[in-house]
């Protein structure tokens, strides 16, 4: 056993271990700046997440009103009425018809989901010309880091 002498550095005697304040410290330290980077790993993750499910909302509401079209090609060029600028649609309350349905009522349908899934900025651009559709959804980023960056996407097909 050492002797501890008042006014002398201490020396640890063969055997005897620990760890120094300062080392608890500097651990401390580069463990919450892990934490810190952990914590910025999932923000982001959470912000991608979002991104890749309103793309994903859009594409399947895209061909959703290409199928309808499809079906009812007779009146296919009156589904341009599925057109909306935004801030023109709420997205609540969207009707659900059932059996056999007008178009009027599809694309109001339509519409509606458009803007309850992605967000009352969202709008629609639909032309039918010679047989060709061109459908396109535009919507605002919720979690984007420009508050103004609007996303598009865009289906052209022949029906």
């Amino acid at each position: 056993m050492t002797r501890i002498r008042i006014g002398k550095i201490r020396r640890r005697a063969k055997g005897e271990s620990g760890f120094s304040m300062i080392e608890v410290l500097i651990a401390l330290v580069v463990l919450a700046l892990g934490l810190l980077g952990f914590a910025l790993l999932q923000t982001m993750n959470l912000r991608y997440t979002q991104s890749a499910n309103q793309r994903t909302q859009a594409t399947n509401l895209a061909y959703d009103l290409i199928d309808q079209m499809r079906a009812n090609s007779l009146a296919a060029a009156q589904y341009q009425a599925a057109t909306f600028l935004p801030n023109t649609q709420t997205g609540k309350d969207c009707p659900r018809p059932v059996g056999t349905t007008t178009y009027v009522e599809n694309t109001d349908r339509w519409k509606c989901q458009v803007a309850e899934s992605l967000g009352p900025q969202s709008s629609a651009n639909v032309t039918y010309a010679n047989r060709e559709v061109t459908v396109v959804i535009t919507w605002s980023e919720r979690l984007a880091n420009v508050s103004d960056q609007n996303t598009s996407f865009t289906v052209r097909t022949r029906l």
